[in-house]
C-alpha cells in the first residue's frame, strides 16, 4: 500500500472517524483509494455511493484546508461520480 495512502487514511480519520450517511472513496490519481462509511475510515476499493476522485496535490489541499472542496470541484480538480448530496456532506465535513 502506498505511503501517501496510508498518511491519507490517517488524516482523514482525524478529520471524521466515521461517515453513517453512507459510503464514501476517495480515489487519489496514481496512488489509490480509501473507502469511508459507518465503520470508519480505510485503505480499500470497494464499492461507494460515491467517488470522489483528485490529485494527490488536491487531496491534500482538502485535508490540510488549503483548498476548497466545492472550489476544488467547480474548477475540476475533484471529479464526483454518484450521490452528489453525499458528496455535499463530505466537503462541508472537510471544510
Amino acid at each position: 500500500m502506498s505511503e501517501v495512502i496510508n498518511a491519507a487514511v490517517a488524516a482523514l480519520s482525524e478529520k471524521i472517524s466515521s461517515f453513517a450517511d453512507g459510503t464514501a472513496k476517495f480515489v487519489i490519481d496514481g496512488e489509490g483509494a480509501i473507502v469511508m462509511d459507518a465503520d470508519g475510515v480505510r485503505a480499500g476499493d470497494d464499492e461507494a455511493d460515491v467517488t470522489l476522485t483528485a490529485s494527490r496535490e488536491t487531496f491534500e489541499g482538502m485535508l490540510n484546508g488549503d483548498v476548497n472542496p466545492t472550489m476544488a470541484f467547480m474548477t475540476g480538480k475533484l471529479k464526483v461520480d454518484g450521490n452528489m448530496g453525499l458528496a455535499m456532506k463530505l466537503g462541508s465535513a472537510l471544510s
